[in-house]
């Protein structure tokens, strides 16, 4: 599945857990892409094959022309090999580090050579992006929901990622952080230009930050195309009723 380009991610996957079988193929390029589906469809599955965290028995997956795994030749790189960016619900936030610490960290795996003095400065300019270089002496646990997606995006665009991974992006933050966290994602991925892939089962989400939807249904991609086309014409009930759900709140009251 090669040849898609140099900024695309190219996925083929099978995996059999238990009575579950992932069985995936997904092409993802300069458009931002959503996985939706509903729980148990696999979907965290997939995004953790491709980081590398899980190993699927057959398939391939490559980076532009580089193979990050291949079951045929027995290539599997490691996570850290990827070089991708991954945002868990959590945010995955070192809890004994500080803000600016956390985002150094992403820079010294990125540039290890690099001075440490020079990664602070870099690391402190990325919090000032987000308006919270305030906040860089404060630990995760110090920060609300809104503060610690902000410090995750300030580290995410610190590490100059190839591929950006988002799994329920806004699922942890109140309604009134939503919309602010919202704007600065959809920001930064156009920024990155990188292929991305947010999970979730928000709406709000795919209309904010997907230009492509995938959706998954018992392990396999049951239709892959623009936000529109899948609104007009949804491929399976969980997404008639993700969009539905989102037009009826739409509705003035």
């Amino acid at each position: 599945m090669t040849g898609h380009g140099t900024n695309c991610l190219s996925i083929a996957v099978e995996w059999a857990v238990g009575t579950f079988v992932l069985d995936a193929t997904l092409v993802v390029g300069a458009e931002p892409t959503a996985i939706i589906g509903p729980n148990g469809s696999g979907k965290t599955s997939l995004l953790l094959a491709v980081l590398g965290i899980t190993t699927p028995q057959r398939g391939r997956i490559s980076a532009g022309e580089e193979v990050l795994f291949d079951s045929a030749s027995q290539v599997h790189l490691r996570p850290e090999e990827r070089h991708f960016a991954y945002m868990p619900q959590d945010f995955g936030l070192f809890p004994h580090l500080t803000a600016l610490q956390n985002v150094a960290f992403a820079i010294a795996c990125r540039a290890p050579q690099e001075p440490r003095a020079a990664r602070l400065r870099t690391a402190a300019a990325c919090l000032e992006r987000f308006g919270i270089a305030h906040l860089g002496t404060r630990h995760p646990a110090q920060l609300s929901g809104g503060e610690r997606q902000r410090v995750a995006l300030a580290r995410t665009i610190a590490a100059r990622p190839r591929a950006l991974f988002l799994d329920e992006p806004t699922a942890s933050l109140d309604v009134g952080a939503r919309t602010e966290v919202r704007r600065l994602l959809a920001e930064s991925i156009r920024e990155l230009a990188i292929p991305t892939l947010v999970v979730t089962h928000d709406c709000g989400d795919v209309l904010a930050l997907a230009t492509r939807v995938a959706v998954m249904e018992n392990g396999r991609i049951a239709a892959c195309a623009s936000v529109a086309e899948i609104q007009q014409a949804p491929p399976t009930p969980f997404a008639a009723k993700l969009f539905a759900e989102r037009a009826a709140n739409a509705q003035p009251r």
